[in-house]
């Protein structure tokens, strides 16, 4: 998918689910206006460091900086299940024809169910970037999948195969089918506070206030 495309069109083009990219749409657009990109993300609900099972994790939908929806599903805690979870998500979100892309805080959701990037972009035909604030101590995050994680082996590769994090604006990134300039612009778009861009930001509190009963707007 040429994500610098679908960000400078006026509405948003229909991207079939199983595209892999946006070859041919150029001739489609002829008005390079003001960027606006449609995104989906996604952030797990807090959790007692002693549970076991599921844990919720939520999704919301923004036309750039308008929230336009809201799921709920849920992921087991260290399982393997979060990426299916979130390409039927995805899906139920009635919007994924909009979509342009798809935001994750981090590449594991409860613990250790560590999304499959690749895999994930595939399902849904959509590109996929990971956001942190800052990058994580990796060398710890492996010692942790292969020493006490089942199945810790085959998720540590799923995140080297992402490669290094990447600076992008005040973030570090990984990236799946877009460039560093596309992630750069859709970061852009869709943040107004902070550096944390609002689907996530949406999806953190939302996490947060339904399953603690409260949340704040400070720093997510």
């Amino acid at each position: 998918m040429k994500l610098d495309i679908a960000l400078r069109s006026v509405s948003p083009p229909v991207v079939p689910a199983c595209a892999g990219n946006l070859q041919g749409v150029d001739a489609r657009i002829q008005n390079p206006d003001p960027v606006r990109v449609h995104a989906i993300g996604f952030d797990d609900a807090p959790f007692e460091r002693t549970h076991r099972g599921d844990v919720p994790v939520f999704g919301t939908v923004y036309a750039r900086q308008t929230l336009h929806a809201v799921v709920r599903g849920r992921v087991r805690r260290d399982g393997r299940n979060s990426t299916a979870e979130l390409a039927r998500l995805v899906e139920a979100s009635g919007a994924q024809e909009h979509l342009h892309l798809i935001l994750l805080q981090g590449v594991a959701l409860a613990g250790f169910n560590v999304v499959d990037a690749w895999a994930l972009r595939e399902m849904t035909g959509l590109p996929v970037l990971v956001v942190a604030r800052r990058a994580p101590n990796m060398e710890r995050i492996r010692s942790a999948l292969l020493t006490r994680v089942p199945g810790g082996r085959r998720k540590w590769q799923l995140i080297a195969s992402l490669g290094p994090m990447e600076l992008c604006l005040d973030v570090m990134v990984q990236r799946v089918g877009l460039s560093l300039a596309d992630a750069e612009g859709a970061l852009q778009a869709l943040t107004v506070t902070g550096h944390i861009p609002e689907p996530l930001r949406a999806a953190h509190l939302i996490a947060r206030g339904t399953t603690q009963g409260h949340s704040r707007g400070g720093r997510v």
